[in-house]
């Protein structure tokens, strides 16, 4: 079996259905929780590397794991090792190699989005097989604002935001979140609660939305994991 390290950033925020998805594909994983104060393992000891989204900014050098992380992701893509970057995941790759992270100037992307993949999400090892119309669950305040050189852009949101992006050519990063489903959103939602308030933002309605299409998020993006899972099994 392959080993996949995964590195998580809080306990609210678990690998959930990626996990399962990655497990049935034949990998084994390795959850590493470096705030909870576990050390962060060498990412060269397994065959791929999955980091997870989180409440921390990517650009926060006071938590004190980014710093290393970001060390590790450097190495990760001089050394080939299949790595994949899911909303925090994702932005601390592009913040690591380069790129830069920001406030969404538009405000919190919330809920069910379509993706708009590129041309180039077609050709692509990972996304190649869901480059097509779906929809992903977004809950993020900060994006990619400025692209580390060498990357290349798979898709974007309506608005333009950066969704996908290949960051080297065994690395991805995602801003959507494929492994969530609603009972995952729901701490998530309380945390967010004063804030959506304010904005009038309804969130039982948004969690509704996202229980209502889990057949089609789980259809839609499952593929993903198993596309990744063959990328570190050396198939794809």
């Amino acid at each position: 079996m392959t080993s996949v390290l995964v590195v998580q950033h809080e306990d609210e925020c678990p690998p959930a259905l990626v996990g399962d998805w990655l497990r049935d594909a034949g990998c084994t994983l390795h959850v590493a929780r470096p705030y909870a104060g576990e050390e962060l393992p060498d990412p060269a000891a397994y065959d791929g590397l999955l980091v997870l989204g989180g409440p921390q900014s990517a650009e926060d050098d006071s938590v004190a794991w980014l710093g290393p992380l970001k060390d590790r992701l450097r190495e990760a893509r001089d050394t080939g090792l299949p790595t994949l970057g899911i909303c925090l995941g994702h932005q601390l790759v592009a913040s690591a190699l380069g790129g830069r992270v920001g406030r969404n100037p538009r405000g919190q992307q919330l809920g069910l989005l379509e993706v708009g993949w590129t041309p180039a999400a077609a050709a692509d090892p990972l996304t190649s097989s869901v480059a097509s119309w779906r929809r992903g669950v977004h809950w993020n305040d900060d994006v990619v604002t400025e692209l580390p050189d060498g990357a290349v852009v798979l898709a974007e949101a309506p608005a333009g935001e950066l969704q996908a992006a290949r960051f080297a050519p065994r690395m991805w990063g995602v801003q959507l979140h494929p492994e969530v489903d609603a009972a995952t959103l729901r701490p998530w939602a309380d945390d967010d609660r004063e804030a959506h308030v304010l904005r009038g933002v309804d969130q039982e309605a948004l969690l509704a939305s996202v229980e209502d299409a889990a057949e089609e998020l789980s259809a839609s993006w499952r593929p993903l994991a198993t596309a990744f899972a063959e990328i570190v099994a050396g198939t794809r």
